[in-house]
């Protein structure tokens, strides 16, 4: 594992993954950046865990398959021990499928391991704002596999929404699309704040550990159809 001290406004990022050269590849994308720091690595789940309570990153991009300890056990520790700390997973798209586990163990989202580097400054900027990366072009097709998975059962409204306000579930609507805060405000004349306010009170209302799991909801719930997600977010 290397490490590096960061002591500015920087963005903290830890990278965790078992190859190095995926780790080295990342560092060389993220530190060209002026507005981002990485400041550790680590090559399993424990490690991990250790690097983040000592060096307290913003964001830990995380590998699922790794040995010893995985990646879904680490974000589930890390997002429940560290809430502040924002975990977003790297998978292989259509073979990862544990890395479904990770939306429900609180991750922001989801990244590709043959994202872009653009797209990872991106995502990385995002998931830092308190927004999540919930891409249709990224995450569609993972969720239209992952809800059956996770449900059980064909997706209907059980009742749950009625606790929400007809702004609220205006808003979970679309975050259950995959439009980001900005988009929606945009959609519903209203302000970024304003959005971020009922969404913050959705997540409490429903017991919503974060926007990913909104969206996961939504899709069992049947607020946004299997295959029908039109939202346009990164």
């Amino acid at each position: 594992m290397t490490e590096g001290a960061s002591h500015d406004a920087r963005i903290r990022v830890l990278l965790v993954d078992d190859q190095e050269l995926v780790r080295y590849g990342m560092r060389l994308v993220l530190e060209a950046e002026s507005d981002l720091a990485v400041v550790g690595d680590a090559s399993d789940g424990a490690e991990a865990l250790r690097a983040v309570a000592r060096l307290a990153p913003d964001v830990v991009l995380m590998d699922v398959r790794m040995p010893g300890m995985g990646g879904l056990e680490a974000t589930q520790r890390i997002t429940s021990e560290h809430p502040d700390v924002r975990v977003l997973v790297l998978t292989t798209y259509d073979r990862d499928e544990f890395a479904f586990g990770a939306l429900q163990a609180g991750a922001a989202g989801f990244l590709l391991k043959n994202t872009r580097p653009d797209e990872l400054v991106s995502a990385v900027r995002t998931v830092h704002t308190g927004d999540a990366v919930v891409s249709p072009r990224i995450t569609a097709k993972l969720i239209d596999v992952a809800v059956p998975h996770l449900t059980g059962t064909a997706p209907r409204d059980d009742g749950r929404l009625s606790v929400l306000s007809a702004r609220e579930r205006e808003v979970f609507e679309r975050v259950g699309k995959g439009l980001s805060n900005s988009e929606i405000a945009q959609a519903m004349h209203v302000s970024e704040s304003t959005v971020k306010a009922h969404f913050g009170r959705v997540l409490m209302k429903l017991d919503l550990a974060g926007r990913v799991q909104a969206v996961i909801l939504a899709y069992e719930l049947g607020v946004v159809g299997v295959g029908k997600n039109t939202g346009t977010s990164t």
